[in-house]
Protein backbone atom coordinates (compact mmCIF):
# COMPACT_ATOMS: atom_id res chain seq x y z
CA UNK A 1 0.00 0.00 0.00
CA UNK A 2 2.81 2.44 0.11
CA UNK A 3 4.21 1.71 -2.55
CA UNK A 4 0.76 2.20 -4.45
CA UNK A 5 0.85 5.69 -2.53
CA UNK A 6 4.29 6.45 -3.23
CA UNK A 7 3.33 6.01 -6.99
CA UNK A 8 0.22 8.41 -6.75
CA UNK A 9 1.98 10.90 -5.27
CA UNK A 10 5.00 10.86 -7.53
CA UNK A 11 3.04 10.74 -10.47
CA UNK A 12 4.79 7.41 -11.19
CA UNK A 13 7.95 6.68 -11.31
CA UNK A 14 11.12 3.99 -12.22
CA UNK A 15 11.61 1.38 -9.78
CA UNK A 16 14.94 2.97 -9.04
CA UNK A 17 13.11 5.81 -8.22
CA UNK A 18 10.73 4.72 -5.94
CA UNK A 19 12.94 2.43 -3.73
CA UNK A 20 14.96 5.78 -3.30
CA UNK A 21 11.57 7.86 -2.55
CA UNK A 22 10.62 4.79 0.14
CA UNK A 23 14.03 4.14 0.91
CA UNK A 24 13.98 0.49 0.62
CA UNK A 25 17.00 -1.58 -1.03
CA UNK A 26 16.30 -2.61 -5.28
CA UNK A 27 15.62 -5.68 -4.74
CA UNK A 28 12.94 -5.07 -2.00
CA UNK A 29 11.45 -2.83 -4.48
CA UNK A 30 11.29 -4.89 -7.10
CA UNK A 31 10.20 -8.18 -5.88
CA UNK A 32 7.04 -5.45 -4.33
CA UNK A 33 6.85 -3.97 -7.54
CA UNK A 34 6.29 -7.20 -9.37
CA UNK A 35 3.77 -8.39 -7.01
CA UNK A 36 1.84 -4.94 -7.52
CA UNK A 37 2.21 -5.97 -11.70
CA UNK A 38 0.96 -9.17 -10.87
CA UNK A 39 -2.05 -8.33 -9.54
CA UNK A 40 -2.68 -5.56 -12.07
CA UNK A 41 -2.56 -2.69 -9.31
CA UNK A 42 0.19 -0.81 -11.58
CA UNK A 43 1.38 -1.01 -15.09
CA UNK A 44 4.70 -0.32 -17.48
CA UNK A 45 3.61 2.39 -19.58
CA UNK A 46 6.44 2.85 -21.57
CA UNK A 47 10.23 3.99 -21.09
CA UNK A 48 11.10 6.78 -19.48
CA UNK A 49 14.25 9.25 -20.98
CA UNK A 50 17.56 8.03 -20.36
CA UNK A 51 19.73 10.22 -17.82
CA UNK A 52 22.59 7.50 -18.95
CA UNK A 53 22.57 4.19 -19.05
CA UNK A 54 19.55 1.83 -19.93
CA UNK A 55 16.02 3.32 -19.99
CA UNK A 56 13.90 2.63 -16.92
CA UNK A 57 10.32 1.48 -17.35
CA UNK A 58 7.85 4.38 -16.07
CA UNK A 59 5.39 2.49 -13.97
CA UNK A 60 2.50 4.30 -13.14
CA UNK A 61 -1.31 3.00 -11.16
CA UNK A 62 -3.11 1.05 -13.39
CA UNK A 63 -6.15 2.39 -15.50
CA UNK A 64 -8.05 -1.15 -14.23
CA UNK A 65 -8.08 -0.03 -10.72
CA UNK A 66 -11.59 1.69 -11.12
CA UNK A 67 -12.69 5.19 -11.97
CA UNK A 68 -12.35 8.23 -9.46
CA UNK A 69 -15.94 10.40 -8.99
CA UNK A 70 -14.91 13.94 -8.67
CA UNK A 71 -17.47 16.96 -7.09
CA UNK A 72 -16.49 20.81 -6.45
CA UNK A 73 -19.86 22.14 -5.57
CA UNK A 74 -19.05 26.20 -4.99
CA UNK A 75 -21.28 28.79 -3.85
CA UNK A 76 -22.64 29.49 -7.25
CA UNK A 77 -20.93 26.57 -9.74
CA UNK A 78 -21.43 22.81 -9.90
CA UNK A 79 -18.26 21.18 -10.89
CA UNK A 80 -17.94 17.04 -11.82
CA UNK A 81 -15.64 14.95 -13.39
CA UNK A 82 -14.67 11.45 -13.89
CA UNK A 83 -11.08 10.41 -13.27
CA UNK A 84 -8.56 7.69 -13.93
CA UNK A 85 -6.06 6.95 -10.92
CA UNK A 86 -3.61 9.10 -12.27
CA UNK A 87 -6.08 11.56 -12.34
CA UNK A 88 -6.66 12.09 -15.94
CA UNK A 89 -9.99 13.76 -16.42
CA UNK A 90 -12.00 11.06 -18.91
CA UNK A 91 -15.38 13.76 -18.33
CA UNK A 92 -16.31 16.65 -17.15
CA UNK A 93 -19.47 19.11 -16.76
CA UNK A 94 -19.53 22.52 -14.79
CA UNK A 95 -22.46 24.65 -14.34
CA UNK A 96 -23.83 27.26 -12.77
CA UNK A 97 -25.21 26.49 -9.35
CA UNK A 98 -27.32 27.58 -5.84
CA UNK A 99 -26.18 25.76 -2.73
CA UNK A 100 -28.49 28.51 -1.09
CA UNK A 101 -31.39 26.08 -2.40
CA UNK A 102 -30.53 23.00 -0.16
CA UNK A 103 -29.35 19.69 -0.56
CA UNK A 104 -31.49 17.82 -1.63
CA UNK A 105 -31.93 20.31 -5.20
CA UNK A 106 -27.83 20.68 -5.40
CA UNK A 107 -26.92 16.65 -4.66
CA UNK A 108 -29.81 15.49 -7.71
CA UNK A 109 -28.40 17.00 -9.74
CA UNK A 110 -24.68 16.04 -8.46
CA UNK A 111 -25.79 12.62 -9.07
CA UNK A 112 -27.58 13.29 -12.34
CA UNK A 113 -24.18 14.52 -13.80
CA UNK A 114 -22.64 11.15 -12.32
CA UNK A 115 -24.69 9.21 -14.04
CA UNK A 116 -24.61 10.91 -17.41
CA UNK A 117 -20.61 11.25 -17.28
CA UNK A 118 -20.19 7.32 -16.53
CA UNK A 119 -22.28 6.83 -19.44
CA UNK A 120 -20.21 8.74 -21.50
CA UNK A 121 -17.09 6.78 -20.51
CA UNK A 122 -19.64 3.98 -20.85
CA UNK A 123 -18.45 2.50 -17.42
CA UNK A 124 -20.72 1.41 -14.46
CA UNK A 125 -21.47 2.49 -10.73
CA UNK A 126 -19.51 -0.74 -9.96
CA UNK A 127 -16.41 0.48 -11.21
CA UNK A 128 -15.99 3.94 -9.36
CA UNK A 129 -13.20 3.39 -6.61
CA UNK A 130 -13.57 6.39 -4.73
CA UNK A 131 -15.82 10.19 -4.72
CA UNK A 132 -14.45 12.91 -3.59
CA UNK A 133 -16.30 15.91 -2.71
CA UNK A 134 -15.60 19.46 -1.92
CA UNK A 135 -18.00 22.07 -0.28
CA UNK A 136 -17.83 25.86 1.06
CA UNK A 137 -17.97 25.38 4.29
CA UNK A 138 -16.43 24.24 7.08
CA UNK A 139 -16.38 19.85 7.36
CA UNK A 140 -16.42 17.47 10.02
CA UNK A 141 -13.63 15.45 8.34
CA UNK A 142 -14.53 11.99 10.13
CA UNK A 143 -18.26 12.30 9.76
CA UNK A 144 -18.18 14.42 6.03
CA UNK A 145 -20.64 16.17 7.42
CA UNK A 146 -20.75 20.54 7.37
CA UNK A 147 -20.75 22.38 10.23
CA UNK A 148 -23.07 25.54 10.72
CA UNK A 149 -22.10 26.74 7.12
CA UNK A 150 -22.91 30.12 6.46
CA UNK A 151 -22.98 30.19 3.15
CA UNK A 152 -25.30 26.72 3.25
CA UNK A 153 -28.37 27.18 4.72
CA UNK A 154 -30.32 23.80 4.95
CA UNK A 155 -26.80 21.32 5.43
CA UNK A 156 -25.61 21.65 8.71
CA UNK A 157 -25.08 17.91 9.56
CA UNK A 158 -26.74 16.65 6.38
CA UNK A 159 -25.37 13.59 5.71
CA UNK A 160 -23.76 13.43 2.04
CA UNK A 161 -22.37 10.21 2.34
CA UNK A 162 -25.68 8.33 3.34
CA UNK A 163 -27.04 10.32 0.24
CA UNK A 164 -24.92 9.30 -2.68
CA UNK A 165 -24.44 5.44 -0.79
CA UNK A 166 -28.08 4.70 -2.19
CA UNK A 167 -26.13 4.90 -5.50
CA UNK A 168 -22.58 3.64 -5.24
CA UNK A 169 -20.74 1.18 -3.07
CA UNK A 170 -17.63 3.52 -3.80
CA UNK A 171 -16.47 5.18 -0.10
CA UNK A 172 -17.66 9.01 -0.24
CA UNK A 173 -15.08 11.75 1.30
CA UNK A 174 -15.95 15.29 2.02
CA UNK A 175 -14.09 18.42 2.60
CA UNK A 176 -14.01 21.91 2.55
CA UNK A 177 -13.58 23.26 -1.35
CA UNK A 178 -10.44 25.06 -0.31
CA UNK A 179 -8.34 21.93 1.05
CA UNK A 180 -9.33 20.11 -2.48
CA UNK A 181 -7.56 22.74 -4.05
CA UNK A 182 -4.74 22.47 -1.36
CA UNK A 183 -4.77 18.77 -2.11
CA UNK A 184 -4.14 19.63 -5.89
CA UNK A 185 -1.57 21.91 -5.88
CA UNK A 186 0.12 19.41 -3.14
CA UNK A 187 -0.25 16.16 -5.80
CA UNK A 188 0.57 18.72 -8.74
CA UNK A 189 3.79 19.82 -6.75
CA UNK A 190 4.72 15.51 -5.74
CA UNK A 191 4.48 16.76 -1.83
CA UNK A 192 7.97 18.99 -2.94
CA UNK A 193 6.77 21.93 -0.76
CA UNK A 194 5.68 21.11 2.44
CA UNK A 195 4.82 24.37 3.66
CA UNK A 196 2.58 26.42 1.73
CA UNK A 197 -1.15 28.23 1.89
CA UNK A 198 -3.99 28.05 -0.67
CA UNK A 199 -6.26 30.97 -0.83
CA UNK A 200 -9.84 30.94 -2.44
CA UNK A 201 -11.46 34.01 -3.12
CA UNK A 202 -15.44 33.85 -4.76
CA UNK A 203 -18.11 34.68 -3.46
CA UNK A 204 -16.28 33.22 0.43
CA UNK A 205 -12.80 33.82 1.40
CA UNK A 206 -10.97 30.31 2.94
CA UNK A 207 -7.68 28.89 3.39
CA UNK A 208 -6.18 25.71 2.59
CA UNK A 209 -3.04 25.01 4.84
CA UNK A 210 -0.44 22.71 4.24
CA UNK A 211 1.78 21.91 6.97
CA UNK A 212 5.10 19.23 6.65
CA UNK A 213 3.46 17.82 3.54
CA UNK A 214 -0.25 17.38 5.02
CA UNK A 215 -3.63 19.72 4.26
CA UNK A 216 -3.60 20.52 8.17
CA UNK A 217 -7.83 20.67 9.45
CA UNK A 218 -7.57 21.68 12.88
CA UNK A 219 -9.21 19.86 15.64
CA UNK A 220 -12.55 20.67 14.62
CA UNK A 221 -12.46 21.38 10.76
CA UNK A 222 -12.46 24.83 10.82
CA UNK A 223 -8.65 25.55 9.97
CA UNK A 224 -8.46 28.00 7.38
CA UNK A 225 -11.51 30.15 7.67
CA UNK A 226 -9.59 33.73 7.15
CA UNK A 227 -12.64 34.99 5.53
CA UNK A 228 -13.81 36.11 8.87
CA UNK A 229 -10.55 37.94 9.92
CA UNK A 230 -11.51 41.52 10.64
CA UNK A 231 -9.29 43.98 8.70
CA UNK A 232 -12.14 47.36 9.80
CA UNK A 233 -13.65 47.36 13.09
CA UNK A 234 -16.00 50.12 11.16
CA UNK A 235 -16.81 47.86 8.72
CA UNK A 236 -19.93 46.28 7.43
CA UNK A 237 -21.84 43.37 9.32
CA UNK A 238 -21.05 40.26 7.84
CA UNK A 239 -23.42 37.38 7.56
CA UNK A 240 -21.47 35.27 10.64
CA UNK A 241 -22.74 38.14 12.64
CA UNK A 242 -19.45 40.38 13.02
CA UNK A 243 -18.34 43.37 11.63
CA UNK A 244 -15.23 44.36 9.07
CA UNK A 245 -14.58 40.62 7.81
CA UNK A 246 -12.30 40.68 4.83
CA UNK A 247 -15.07 38.16 3.08
CA UNK A 248 -17.33 41.13 3.87
CA UNK A 249 -15.44 43.94 2.52
CA UNK A 250 -13.48 42.48 -0.48
CA UNK A 251 -14.90 38.68 -1.76
CA UNK A 252 -17.03 38.53 -4.98
CA UNK A 253 -19.76 40.17 -4.04
CA UNK A 254 -18.47 42.76 -1.95
CA UNK A 255 -16.47 43.91 -4.75
CA UNK A 256 -20.05 43.65 -7.02
CA UNK A 257 -21.16 45.81 -4.69
CA UNK A 258 -18.39 48.69 -5.00
CA UNK A 259 -18.72 48.02 -8.74
CA UNK A 260 -22.46 48.80 -9.20
CA UNK A 261 -22.18 51.62 -6.45
CA UNK A 262 -19.10 53.69 -8.34
CA UNK A 263 -22.05 52.88 -11.98
CA UNK A 264 -24.94 54.57 -10.21
CA UNK A 265 -22.49 57.32 -8.95
CA UNK A 266 -21.15 58.20 -11.95
CA UNK A 267 -17.82 57.34 -11.43
CA UNK A 268 -17.00 54.74 -13.77
CA UNK A 269 -18.85 55.24 -17.16
CA UNK A 270 -18.07 51.58 -18.60
CA UNK A 271 -19.25 50.03 -15.65
CA UNK A 272 -22.19 52.51 -15.73
CA UNK A 273 -22.65 51.47 -19.45
CA UNK A 274 -22.52 47.66 -19.10
CA UNK A 275 -25.48 47.81 -16.12
CA UNK A 276 -27.65 49.74 -18.34
CA UNK A 277 -27.34 47.16 -21.08
CA UNK A 278 -27.22 44.37 -19.03
CA UNK A 279 -28.87 45.08 -15.76
CA UNK A 280 -25.92 43.32 -13.29
CA UNK A 281 -22.41 43.88 -13.02
CA UNK A 282 -20.00 40.54 -11.63
CA UNK A 283 -16.19 40.60 -11.22
CA UNK A 284 -14.83 40.01 -14.19
CA UNK A 285 -16.97 42.67 -15.82
CA UNK A 286 -14.98 44.81 -13.23
CA UNK A 287 -11.98 43.09 -14.52
CA UNK A 288 -12.44 44.45 -18.11
CA UNK A 289 -12.91 47.47 -17.03
CA UNK A 290 -9.59 47.62 -15.38
CA UNK A 291 -7.89 46.77 -18.48
CA UNK A 292 -9.49 49.11 -20.47
CA UNK A 293 -8.19 51.77 -18.10
CA UNK A 294 -11.25 52.95 -15.89
CA UNK A 295 -9.89 55.04 -13.30
CA UNK A 296 -13.17 53.70 -10.30
CA UNK A 297 -12.82 49.82 -11.34
CA UNK A 298 -8.90 50.54 -11.02
CA UNK A 299 -9.47 51.58 -7.18
CA UNK A 300 -11.89 48.92 -6.00
CA UNK A 301 -9.26 46.55 -7.21
CA UNK A 302 -6.94 47.78 -5.24
CA UNK A 303 -8.69 48.53 -2.51
CA UNK A 304 -10.00 44.75 -2.33
CA UNK A 305 -6.86 43.20 -2.82
CA UNK A 306 -4.86 45.42 -0.09
CA UNK A 307 -7.74 44.18 2.39
CA UNK A 308 -6.73 40.82 1.81
CA UNK A 309 -2.92 41.05 1.60
CA UNK A 310 -4.12 42.96 5.38
CA UNK A 311 -5.30 39.90 6.23
CA UNK A 312 -2.92 37.43 4.64
CA UNK A 313 0.18 39.45 5.96
CA UNK A 314 -0.75 38.29 10.02
CA UNK A 315 -1.31 34.66 8.22
CA UNK A 316 2.76 34.81 6.06
CA UNK A 317 3.39 36.31 9.72
CA UNK A 318 1.91 33.70 11.82
CA UNK A 319 2.73 30.52 9.72
CA UNK A 320 5.91 31.53 7.53
CA UNK A 321 4.76 29.79 4.15
CA UNK A 322 7.11 29.13 1.38
CA UNK A 323 4.43 29.97 -1.43
CA UNK A 324 0.97 31.52 -0.69
CA UNK A 325 -1.25 30.17 -4.02
CA UNK A 326 -4.60 32.45 -4.74
CA UNK A 327 -7.46 30.95 -6.60
CA UNK A 328 -10.96 31.26 -6.96
CA UNK A 329 -13.20 33.15 -9.56
CA UNK A 330 -10.95 36.49 -8.44
CA UNK A 331 -8.19 35.23 -10.70
CA UNK A 332 -10.59 36.16 -13.67
CA UNK A 333 -10.20 39.65 -12.62
CA UNK A 334 -6.06 39.82 -14.05
CA UNK A 335 -2.96 40.69 -12.66
CA UNK A 336 -4.26 44.21 -10.64
CA UNK A 337 -5.35 41.88 -7.62
CA UNK A 338 -2.39 40.09 -7.29
CA UNK A 339 -0.33 42.77 -7.24
CA UNK A 340 -2.41 44.67 -4.63
CA UNK A 341 -2.44 41.37 -2.60
CA UNK A 342 1.53 40.98 -3.00
CA UNK A 343 2.16 45.20 -2.26
CA UNK A 344 0.05 44.36 0.92
CA UNK A 345 1.24 41.60 2.08
CA UNK A 346 5.07 42.65 1.65
CA UNK A 347 4.61 46.21 3.47
CA UNK A 348 2.42 44.75 6.29
CA UNK A 349 5.04 41.58 6.84
CA UNK A 350 7.70 40.57 8.56
CA UNK A 351 10.97 40.85 6.62
CA UNK A 352 11.88 37.29 8.07
CA UNK A 353 8.47 35.78 6.63
CA UNK A 354 8.52 37.31 3.00
CA UNK A 355 12.32 36.61 1.99
CA UNK A 356 11.80 33.69 0.24
CA UNK A 357 7.82 33.99 -0.18
CA UNK A 358 6.14 33.64 -3.59
CA UNK A 359 2.33 34.71 -4.07
CA UNK A 360 1.00 33.77 -7.26
CA UNK A 361 -2.18 32.51 -8.68
CA UNK A 362 -2.69 28.94 -8.31
CA UNK A 363 -1.21 27.15 -11.51
CA UNK A 364 -4.27 24.99 -11.54
CA UNK A 365 -6.92 27.50 -12.21
CA UNK A 366 -10.25 26.51 -12.87
CA UNK A 367 -9.21 22.67 -13.06
CA UNK A 368 -8.02 22.88 -8.79
CA UNK A 369 -11.16 21.89 -7.11
CA UNK A 370 -11.42 18.60 -9.22
CA UNK A 371 -8.58 17.69 -9.48
CA UNK A 372 -7.99 18.14 -5.16
CA UNK A 373 -11.33 16.21 -5.23
CA UNK A 374 -9.60 13.35 -7.09
CA UNK A 375 -6.70 13.58 -5.29
CA UNK A 376 -9.04 13.31 -1.99
CA UNK A 377 -10.89 10.48 -3.80
CA UNK A 378 -7.42 8.50 -4.64
CA UNK A 379 -5.29 8.88 -1.37
CA UNK A 380 -8.40 7.82 0.85
CA UNK A 381 -9.45 5.13 -1.06
CA UNK A 382 -5.89 3.96 -0.72
CA UNK A 383 -5.70 4.46 2.67
CA UNK A 384 -8.41 2.19 3.94
CA UNK A 385 -7.42 -0.43 0.95
CA UNK A 386 -10.11 0.03 -1.62
CA UNK A 387 -8.20 -0.24 -4.28
CA UNK A 388 -6.66 -4.28 -3.22
CA UNK A 389 -10.74 -4.83 -2.55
Amino acid sequence: MQLLQTTFWSAGGSRHGMAARLGFSRSKANSLIAGLLDQGLLSEAGQRESTGGRRAEHLCLHADLGLLLAVDIGATSLDVAVLQPDLTVLAHAAEPADVRKGPGVVLARVRELMRELLARCGAQPSRVLGIGIGVPGPVDFDSGQLVNPPLMPGWDGFSIRDYLREEYGAPVFVDNDVNLMALGELWRLQRQLPNFLVIKIGTGIGCGIVCHGEVYRGAAGSAGDVGHICVDHDGPRCHCGNVGCVEAMAAGPAIVRMAVAAAEAGQSPLLAEHLRAHGRIDAVDVGQAVRAGDVAANGIIQRAGALVGQMLASVVNFFNPSHVFIGGGITHIGPLFLAAVRQSVYQRSLALSTRHLEIQYTPLGPQGGVIGAGVLAMHESLKVGRALA
